[in-house]
């Protein structure tokens, strides 16, 4: 009784009609247009150093991975913000291709901050502007939750993205970061419906699509290139393939 109960309820439950679209961004509606390991050396270069791009690209990786494991999102519960921690990972890079001056280092984080909030850093996904005009058809309401720090805002702006949304909430801001309900929490808190009538849209499996679904968001998982097995109603081999994924729940 009790199993036959429950599944009654669910079903009920995604019944319920669709109002938002939460969206990731990173790799969901743009990316980063050229390698990290490129756009460090260019900077490095107008400086007058040279560095390799491969090499620059296995120490950010290795920075990267070393700061996000000893300050997780950003450092945000340990003192640090957004600006600051990728202060230390650009230059915990470089430090690592042997430019150890201190005052050059923090002039080439500086600029590295900045540089991303530019357009030309990032490419705009050619299905993320239709994807979302159609969402707007549909009568749906859209916001970003992010794992990414407070230059989001600017780089939607500057990519012609930012006017879609109702809201963004980027994990430095909230204090919290996918895989965590409470961004997720707090989305729907600004969305002011049940979770049942929000739907999510995001490239990883286990922050944006597993995270979402464990609230009782109808997650999507944007799986690009076929590397996730989930239920077809569940998954986009791109964004195209949204609105008639969406339609049904709509009234």
């Amino acid at each position: 009784m009790y199993h036959r109960h429950y599944n009654y309820c669910a079903t009920s439950v995604m019944r319920a009609p669709l109002r938002w679209v939460l969206w990731d961004v990173k790799d969901t509606l743009l990316k980063v247009r050229s390698s990290v390991g490129e756009q460090y050396c260019k900077e490095a270069e107008r400086m007058g150093l040279s560095v390799s791009p491969v090499e620059i690209e296995a120490a950010f990786h290795k920075a990267y991975r070393h700061n996000s494991s000893r300050y997780p999102n950003y450092g945000i519960t340990q003192g640090l913000d957004g600006r600051s921690w990728w202060t230390c990972v650009v230059r915990d890079t470089f430090f690592q291709c042997r430019i150890q001056d201190p005052a050059l280092l923090n002039k080439l984080a500086h600029n590295l901050y900045h540089n991303f909030c530019n357009a030309e850093n990032w490419e705009v996904f050619p299905d993320s502007e239709g994807a979302l005009e159609s969402c707007s058809s549909l009568g749906l309401k859209m916001g970003v939750v992010s794992n990414f720090d407070k230059r989001l805002e600017e780089i939607l702006h500057v990519c012609g993205l930012l006017s879609h949304f109702s809201f963004l909430i980027t994990s430095e801001e909230a204090g919290t970061a996918k895989p965590s309900p409470n961004i997720f929490d707090q989305a729907l808190q600004k969305c002011g419906v049940p979770a049942a009538s929000v739907a999510h849209i995001g490239d990883h499996y286990v922050n944006d699509y597993l995270a979402s679904r464990s609230v009782g968001i109808h997650g999507f998982l944007l799986d690009r290139h076929n590397k996730h097995d989930v239920p077809p109603a569940h998954r986009l081999c791109s964004l195209e393939e949204l609105p008639s994924q969406l339609q049904h729940h709509v009234d």
